[in-house]
């Protein structure tokens, strides 16, 4: 319950921030006026900037309070991991815009072996084969290729596949996909990309490629996802340690 009242606080303040509630002094109220605005403890509004400020959406300044990153605020990424699970589906937070799903593919094959490799197979086992095109108010922004073992959820169809996955796993199933490894790049825009993405001929493709976990490790997912340029920001805000 705990962890849903800091959540609560953070997705709002959120939206309040995006919204320029904020933006003639670009700071926020202090804790003790936050915690009585949400009718909520010192330590949920601690819990819930601290999570903000390592996102890099703000920055505390000793003596003088907290402020927000303009920077953030010029370059928001396409992706604000603040639920419980990483599915794309849940953690789109794009101005607003409602995210879908249009399956393309759906099929079982005989897992590589660099997929025995990255999801920690044996040789002959199966994985499924799923693409999809994910969308932002019914507008096409990333092609996304997924392999997820059979023996991990071998009741998957086609009518689950055309949904988010990893929220079918958490209510059904109790497990939740918590951890990623991804890589990020860039190619030139292939046919597909072109058709899928309303790219022209010599325009280019953000790359995704990456393994997803549950949150015991098991690896449930490789995923290659080609994504529309104009969608590839991702913020990253870097602190040392010096203790």
């Amino acid at each position: 319950m705990a962890s849903l009242v800091y959540q609560r606080v953070i997705k709002d303040l959120t939206k309040r921030i995006f919204a320029g509630e904020f933006a003639a002094e670009m700071k926020l109220p202090d804790e003790r006026h936050l915690s009585e605005e949400y009718a909520v403890s010192r330590s949920s509004i601690k819990r819930a900037l601290a999570r903000l400020a390592n996102d890099g959406i703000i920055f505390k300044k000793r003596g003088s309070g907290t402020f927000i990153n303009p920077l953030y605020l010029e370059n928001q990424s396409l992706f604000n991991y603040e639920g419980s699970n990483l599915g794309i589906t849940d953690n789109l937070q794009m101005a607003g815009k409602k995210p879908g799903i249009r399956l393309l593919d759906f099929a079982v094959v005989p897992a590589s072996q660099t997929l025995q490799r990255d999801l920690f197979l044996q040789k002959g086992e199966f994985v499924y084969q799923i693409k999809r095109l994910r969308l932002l108010d019914d507008q096409p922004f990333m092609i996304e290729e997924s392999f997820i073992p059979i023996k991990i959820i071998p009741e998957l169809n086609r009518e689950i596949a055309g949904r988010s996955i990893f929220n079918y796993l958490q209510t059904t199933k109790k497990q939740a996909v918590t951890k990623s490894f991804l890589t990020i790049g860039a190619a030139p825009a292939t046919v597909e990309d072109q058709k899928q993405l309303n790219l022209k001929v010599n325009e280019p493709v953000g790359t995704m490629a990456g393994i997803f976990f549950l949150d015991d490790g098991t690896p449930i997912e490789y995923s290659f996802m080609r994504m529309h340029y104009q969608y590839l920001k991702f913020n990253s805000f870097v602190e040392i340690d010096k203790t």
